[in-house]
């Protein structure tokens, strides 16, 4: 039979883009641990094919000593070293980072997918680092280019941090909020490379002849600066406590004295 009355249409909702809306989080994780070991693997992966002694050089140059033949590329080695390090510190951050998030948003995964852009350019850093590794203005511009990578690297990645705590009852953990147990140390950690790299750039422009060392330097000092930062952050927490434990102490014997005064004890 005929309809009595004609239905209608369904209208299309316009796409709207909120960026506040969830994100899967177990999605972003995995494409970020995809992206950080594909990074990893081109480094090693440049290793063997530029960093190999050929074998006729090995006996005609180096008669035959192959670890005289590896040391010419010390230099090489150890910018791949630093380069390592600084992928799995940053893998590292960024998985402490995702422990205390509870639920991703939109702008979090806009702002994951900018750190990675800047992560996949390590291996370009390590490239330069290693192949400019002459006294010359193109080894100061290129520790600046891997200092600058390693800086926006790292400061999207405390753009998320910042991200969760505006809205920090639905996206993070009870004690990794403000005031958390957890919270100063993982603004101390997320700050870390950003001002490290920010200060290695600036030291290389004032101090050109020691670039290299400074680069080197702080590819190295960065991982004990991590465990040297628990403690220091330990150490202060406690401190706090303790002051704070004192103050309310005292505020509490006063209390207790002015109970045990007489009330004209007291109006005088």
């Amino acid at each position: 039979g005929q309809r009595g009355e004609e239905e209608e249409p369904h209208s299309l909702e316009t796409f709207t883009f909120y960026l506040s809306e969830p994100l899967s989080k177990e999605r972003v994780e995995a494409f970020s641990d995809g992206v950080y070991a594909i990074v990893a693997t081109l480094l090693i992966l440049d290793i063997c094919e530029d960093n190999v002694p050929d074998p006729r050089e090995v006996e005609e140059k180096f008669h035959g000593s192959l670890l005289e033949a590896l040391s010419e590329y010390g230099p090489n080695y150890l910018a791949y070293f630093g380069s390592f390090v600084t992928i799995g510190l940053l893998w590292f951050v960024h998985h402490s980072l995702f422990l205390y998030v509870t639920k991703a948003t939109r702008l979090m995964g806009l702002l994951n997918i900018l750190s990675l852009a800047f992560i996949g350019g390590l291996p370009l850093a390590y490239q330069l680092t290693s192949e400019f590794a002459e006294k010359s203005h193109n080894e100061i511009e290129a520790i600046q280019v891997s200092c600058v990578i390693t800086f926006f690297a790292s400061i999207f990645q405390f753009a998320i941090w910042t991200t969760a705590l505006l809205n920090e009852e639905e996206t993070l953990h009870a004690f990794a909020r403000y005031g958390g147990k957890e919270h100063a140390f993982m603004f101390a950690k997320l700050a870390l490379y950003p001002c490290v790299s920010l200060g290695a750039f600036f030291l290389t422009c004032l101090l050109s002849e020691f670039s290299t060392a400074i680069f080197h330097l702080m590819q190295i000092v960065i991982p004990f600066a991590f465990l040297a930062l628990r403690i220091f952050v330990r150490i202060s927490l406690t401190a706090i406590k303790s002051v704070m434990s004192l103050s309310r102490r005292k505020v509490v014997l006063l209390e207790e004295e002015e109970a045990c005064l007489s009330p004209n004890e007291t109006l005088s």
